[in-house]
């Protein structure tokens, strides 16, 4: 059982809603989320995950680019 569906609050400053989903703390930083975790792994909500993944939008679409061909 992992520390999502044990019910852990989500790790952005100001939110305390169920986590839904744990991305590592660096790529989560790097989209410029206000994180108030100290630890490797960040926990995020189902709104900050939707905010996540349009911030970070370009960046995953060149990371897959690389994989095509």
């Amino acid at each position: 059982m992992g520390k999502v569906s044990a019910g852990t609050k989500c790790s952005v400053e100001g939110c305390g809603n169920p986590a839904v989903r744990s991305i590592s703390a660096g790529k989560v930083a790097a989209a410029g989320l206000r994180v108030s975790a100290s630890g490797r792994r960040v926990y995020l909500c189902r709104e900050h995950y939707k905010e996540y993944k349009k911030r970070t939008r370009k960046e995953r679409e060149l990371e897959a680019a690389r994989w095509k061909a």
